[in-house]
């Protein structure tokens, strides 16, 4: 079963993207400038905000869940 989790090994603010990444199986750079055109085009703050939620919300791998 996966599971989403905050990437530990790659990781640029929180591991994100890196984690996203690693869950689709795709390169987090990518990830990381879909993120960046959508918050851009969002005016910048629904996307950080959901940013901030997700660091909040997801563990690290290797943390045990709440």
């Amino acid at each position: 079963m996966k599971r989403l989790y905050r990437s530990t090994t790659d990781q640029l603010v929180a591991g994100i993207c890196g984690g996203i990444g690693e869950y689709l199986e795709i390169d987090p750079n990518v990830i990381r400038v879909i993120w960046v055109i959508i918050t851009a085009i969002t005016g910048f703050v629904p996307g950080i905000v959901v940013y901030i939620l997700l660091w909040i919300i997801l563990p690290q791998r290797g943390q045990a869940r709440p």
